[in-house]
């Protein structure tokens, strides 16, 4: 996969006038051409004399390379060291032609697969840091149910918890063999850090995306609260008209960030959920006029890439890179009505319904855990 993907690149910086943008055409071929380690961090150097790509950028990308380095080697698999070479040669690629020509996204954006393929590009990067031997998935055969919905017309939202950038990857390659269609078609709900980081939007390009600032980092700047809260609302009516449409999967992590860990125990949790934000996506999908469902889904991930101890507000974190067992899991849906039969009124209703899922998702993250960091199988 690795020697197809980077293929892909020169394929796609070669091909006709009509399938390849200008950006592609007159961009730096340094670590295309790169063969060896010594090539891709020499051309790191070549680039910054060049007024190409800024040091700091190459700071990241180096650690970056190493990191991802000694996790795939970890591994133990046969071509481990072609494989980090030819991966880190794409990701390099594709980082130096985002600060060439920074990429901007729109409040929806569809996946990017021609001329260059970043669905692709993103599974044959992650592909080598999970231990496929030691995943799991839990019901499997609710996402074959989810995808029969969705064919029908049906929307299907999930609410998880989210453990690290990898997520959208972990999901698609946890499913790709029985469930490829959810991990092709599931749009993300993203916050702003993925879609400006240039060492993780050429990732984020391979994904379905509807981009929203995350309440967390809403007020990091007094002068940008405006702005970010109209392109909030912007996105909202995006996400709107999609589920009037139909057919849609939409994920989003109503924590509004990754989970950390606790301080004094070390041990992994799923954060606490915004009831608001679990309110807002079942009002979108009773009011879509199409039928809805949603489902507590469950993630365990971290260790692929874990993210800071604490929440940052400047952009171009630390990324530490790991091989590991990860975890998926889905419960049945859980109805408002049923859960909120009892309450007096609609906020005690909204905060019932937000705790019923994230118990749910708690519930299956403990499953996960005991399986993959226990080795109790599910």
């Amino acid at each position: 996969m690795a020697v197809q993907d980077k293929e892909s690149v020169v394929a796609a910086t070669t091909s006709s006038f009509s399938n390849t943008t200008p950006t592609e055409l007159n961009h730096s071929r340094t670590f295309l051409d790169a063969r060896t380690e010594e090539d891709l961090i020499s051309g790191l150097r070549k680039e910054i004399e060049a007024g190409r790509l800024p040091p700091n950028v190459a700071s990241g990308m180096e650690e970056l390379y190493w990191n991802y380095k000694n996790a795939v080697l970890s591994s133990g698999a046969s071509r481990a060291a072609h494989a980090v070479i030819s991966n880190m040669s794409v990701a390099f690629d594709r980082m130096l032609l985002g600060v060439e020509h920074p990429f901007t996204f729109n409040p929806y954006h569809k996946a990017i697969r021609e001329p260059f393929d970043y669905y692709q590009f993103v599974h044959t990067y992650i592909r080598p840091l999970i231990d496929f031997k030691n995943s799991y998935v839990g019901n499997v055969s609710l996402f074959s149910e989810l995808e029969d919905k969705i064919r029908q017309g049906h929307n299907i939202v999930l609410i998880s918890n989210h453990q690290s950038e990898a997520d959208p990857a972990v999901i698609s390659l946890l499913l790709e063999a029985q469930c490829p269609y959810i991990g092709e078609n599931i749009k993300c709900v993203a916050g702003d850090r993925v879609i400006t980081d240039p060492l993780c939007k050429p990732f984020s390009m391979g994904r379905n995306l509807i981009c929203v600032y995350s309440k967390k980092h809403m007020n990091d700047d007094p002068e940008l609260v405006d702005m970010k809260r109209k392109a909030n609302t912007r996105s909202l009516k995006e996400m709107a008209t999609l589920l009037r449409s139909g057919s849609q999967l939409i994920w989003i992590a109503p924590s509004g960030g990754r989970d950390r860990p606790d301080p004094s125990t070390g041990e992994w949790f799923p954060a606490p959920f915004d009831s608001s934000s679990v309110d807002n996506m079942r009002r979108l999908v009773e009011h879509s006029g199409a039928p809805g469902h949603i489902y507590p889904m469950s993630l365990l991930c971290y260790d692929i890439m874990p993210p800071p101890p604490k929440v940052e507000k400047e952009i171009g974190e630390k990324r530490l890179v790991g091989f590991h067992g990860t975890g998926l899991s889905i419960a049945p849906e859980i109805s408002f009505s049923d859960v909120t039969a009892d309450c007096n009124n609609p906020n005690e209703a909204k905060e019932a319904y937000s705790q019923a899922m994230y118990n749910s998702v708690n519930e299956q993250y403990k499953t996960l855990n005991s399986a993959i960091n226990h080795g109790r199988g599910i």
